[in-house]
């Protein structure tokens, strides 16, 4: 393979310069694609991820005019350290769903629904319905908003900060620190955001449902709370739905510049 390579290199002097640049960004690619919101998903299939990540290399390797492999660094470690890159900036950007997710456990958990976890294929563990739901739902409303282009934009830019063959990560280029505390504390903010009506309709049932146990204490509370809560949660989620979409949409606008 190594012979067939080189006397391609002799024939088509340029291969060996297309052909090292095209692997290295292939790899940048891959470490997105699998850590990226929306790309990361387990119901994608890798047949899908492989041929995105090629078709992206074929078009964004002649957009960087690179230059002739250096020779005295290791392919592996460019390879490597480009797979690293694009992983930072996928996580980074899975970041900003986390919270569309931290809400939905929060309505899961208040609604009495904890004990219906399913599997999540995408992180491998336990995830609530409820959760489940509401981040299908983030993830429809940003790729509607053009979430896919805001993570290409962001996968393109990384080039020029961190250049194909640069065995040097500029951390405090790559991670801004300020954007990534915001983005972090927002997972609890805008948790609580989204879930806050739920939680305070139920506060209310439980108060109303305490009064009730002081004062008619053969009433079974505990019993009529598991039977009202899921209800009275659903029929706060379907009021609040309209509400709920037009809260996310802003949230992921004002994160819209990833990178």
């Amino acid at each position: 393979m190594d012979e067939l390579i080189r006397q391609i290199g002799i024939l088509f002097p340029e291969f060996e310069r297309w052909f090292s640049a095209g692997f290295i960004v292939f790899a940048r690619l891959l470490g997105f694609i699998r850590f990226a919101p929306v790309l990361n998903r387990k119901e994608i299939n890798t047949i899908v991820k492989l041929s995105l990540a090629l078709l992206l290399t074929i078009m964004i390797t002649p957009l960087l005019h690179p230059a002739a492999p250096p020779k005295d660094v290791s392919p592996i470690l460019l390879w490597t350290l480009n797979f690293a890159v694009g992983a930072i900036i996928g996580y980074i950007a899975q970041v900003i769903l986390l919270a569309i997710e931290a809400g939905g456990d929060m309505i899961n958990t208040q609604m009495g629904l904890s004990s219906a976890m399913v599997m999540d294929p995408t992180t491998n563990s336990q995830t609530s319905i409820l959760s489940r739901i509401i981040t299908l739902l983030g993830i429809c409303i940003f790729i509607e908003m053009g979430g896919l282009y805001w993570l290409f934009n962001a996968i393109v830019r990384s080039f020029e900060i961190f250049p194909v063959y640069a065995v040097q990560i500029p951390l405090e280029k790559i991670i801004n620190l300020d954007y990534l505390v915001k983005v972090s504390s927002n997972v609890l903010y805008m948790g609580l955001q989204i879930a806050s009506p739920v939680l305070l309709a139920t506060m209310g049932q439980d108060i109303i449902l305490g009064v009730i146990s002081k004062t008619a204490p053969q009433v079974n509370v505990f019993q009529l709370s598991f039977l009202f809560k899921p209800v009275f949660g659903a029929a706060i989620m379907i009021w609040i739905l309209p509400m709920l979409i037009g809260i996310i949409s802003d949230y992921f606008l004002s994160f819209s510049s990833i990178y």
